[in-house]
């Protein structure tokens, strides 16, 4: 691939790292199901749970399917999938439907993250893949935090051509799904396949054998455990300890995308001229003074200050341990990248936790559930070499 030609090959895929954003719409979107169907913090939580609850089911399949039909195929797959899942809601919210939607929103998901990240590698190469990969998680960011914003003006105008109140954001996402298809459709990326050379599921699997790879699996589940269980509790936070309504609060959740946003993208250049270690070490001490501030801060300043800090620190954890993996196991990009694509499954128990804990000892029950994850990744940092 010519080197003049890559970043117009780019462009598609950074638009695909946009789509990738839409699954960040659970957080918000779950608390206005929570509030529109009279559910429990448990109930409401199924949701982002259920979203990542596929990519435990999904990713490995979707890293063999990979060196099957190839990376851009499967890329496009996953849009289609996407695409269906936002379109579902604009004809009801139903908690039927949006069991469906949600669902279909998580299998897409973890098709496209499995194979957005080795088909940025394709044309990117390996040079520079933590920073590329951190860029495209600020593109995703940008998707991640317009959507509460989205949800904000459905909820609080009236729209009388489309009904849709909060809705609205699920209209406006499958818009800009099907452009990101067609656009990526029409884009010729050259790759070769490797068709009937492809791994078995236990190959893909035996991987976890080597300790690299378990220790950055388990630091992606603790990222994204994180991640989700921000984005549905931050709000809470405020509605318990200031005593917000929803539409004030759901500005929580994307101050925290704002400022993940921000992390994703100043990262991007730190992590180009800082060792991986320290900028990592830097990230998690963000994070952990976050969860402090969150266990016992009283006042809306406090809660908006820990917000952003885990926004900012989280921001670049997943591109620093899912390089650290694939530039581990070079001959079997495909593989590695389904396994730590599965590590977001950590989306399913973190919430699930975090709803049963704030249910019994309010948010502070949830806070402790994420503060088990920054320790985790206390102890992942002699990993992190590259």
């Amino acid at each position: 691939m010519e080197k003049k030609n890559k970043s117009i090959y780019l462009v598609p895929v950074m638009l695909c790292f946009f789509c990738m954003g839409f699954v960040d719409l659970v957080g918000i979107a779950s608390n206005y199901v929570k509030e529109d169907l009279n559910l429990t913090d448990s109930v409401a939580n199924v949701f982002p749970s259920l979203v990542f609850f596929w990519f435990l089911i999904f990713s490995v399949p979707t890293g063999m399917l990979m060196n099957k039909i190839g990376r851009k195929k499967t890329v496009l797959l996953s849009l289609l999938v996407t695409v269906v899942s936002l379109f579902i809601p604009l004809f009801g919210n139903s908690f039927a439907v949006m069991l469906v939607a949600f669902s279909l929103l998580g299998i897409g998901n973890a098709l496209m993250q499995t194979s957005i990240n080795p088909l940025a590698m394709l044309i990117i190469g390996d040079k520079n893949l933590a920073s590329t990969l951190t860029f495209g998680q600020f593109v995703k960011a940008i998707a991640s935090f317009l959507a509460p914003y989205l949800a904000m003006w459905g909820a609080t105008q009236v729209l009388p051509s489309f009904g849709l109140d909060w809705r609205v954001l699920f209209l406006i996402y499958f818009v800009v799904g099907v452009f990101a298809t067609l656009l990526l459709w029409a884009t010729p990326i050259h790759e070769e396949i490797t068709g009937g050379k492809s791994s078995s599921f236990m190959d893909c699997l035996k991987l976890l054998g080597k300790p690299i790879v378990l220790l950055s699996f388990l630091a992606i589940m603790c990222h994204v455990g994180i991640d989700v269980g921000t984005n549905t509790t931050a709000p809470k936070l405020l509605m318990e300890r200031v005593g917000m309504s929803l539409n004030d609060a759901a500005f929580a959740t994307s101050l925290y995308f704002i400022f993940r946003t921000i992390g994703a993208l100043t990262g991007s250049f730190f992590l180009r001229v800082l060792k991986t270690r320290w900028f990592f070490i830097i990230s998690v001490l963000l994070m952990a003074a976050s969860m402090a501030l969150m266990f016992g801060g009283q006042s809306k300043m406090m809660l908006y200050t820990a917000i952003a800090l885990v926004g900012y620190g989280n921001s670049n954890i997943f591109s620093m341990a899912f390089s650290e993996a694939l530039l581990s196991v070079p001959d079997k990009q495909n593989e590695v990248s389904g396994l730590m694509i599965m590590g977001l499954f950590g989306g399913t128990i973190f919430p699930l936790l975090m709803g049963f804990m704030s249910d019994a000892m309010g948010q502070a029950g949830a806070v402790a559930i994420m503060a088990i994850g920054v320790i985790y990744l206390f102890t992942y940092i002699p990993q992190v070499k590259h």
